[in-house]
């Protein structure tokens, strides 16, 4: 459960992030709050699974590698062994299940487009099934702000 304070922390960090020496601390003072205890509130929030990530989001592409987008349609029989397969690779970023004709979607990171296109091959190899790779073309920025407060100051779903 979504505690008032956790949605405070939440709302506090979406979107900005203290690019100081100690960026808890500095959130910490915003908060009235310890260093010690920010840390702590993120760690507990990733593992119980009401944040899933926590981290910064990169342009690649400025320092020359690639984000693509990638999918496979995986006979429903090999599933968890094609999931498996695909997971090893390190150049894999997340990967999800859809119900979708192509229903395995995952993100290959490289540091180069060579690199993201050989990552590729070599998935496709391992799996011996048809990776269709999407590259972007181009970026939008849409950002999406959900605020975890209500305007009467608790917590959705409290």
């Amino acid at each position: 459960m979504l505690t008032p304070e956790d949605a405070s922390l939440i709302d506090h960090l979406h979107g900005g992030f203290p690019l100081v020496d100690r960026p808890f601390a500095a959130v910490a003072e915003e908060l009235g709050w310890s260093e010690e205890r920010v840390i702590e509130r993120l760690h507990d929030l990733l593992a119980q699974g009401v944040l899933t990530r926590f981290g910064p989001l990169f342009h690649i592409e400025r320092a020359g590698g690639q984000f693509v987008l990638a999918a496979i349609a995986v006979p429903e029989e090999r599933f968890d062994a094609v999931n498996l397969a695909v997971n090893s690779f390190p150049e894999v970023a997340h990967n999800y299940r859809r119900t979708h004709a192509l229903n395995m979607w995952f993100v290959v990171a490289a540091e180069s487009p060579a690199q993201a296109q050989d990552a590729i091959e070599r998935i496709q190899e391992a799996v011996g099934l048809q990776v269709y790779a999407f590259p972007k073309e181009e970026e939008y920025f849409v950002e999406l702000r959900l605020p975890a407060l209500t305007n009467a100051g608790a917590a959705h779903g409290a």
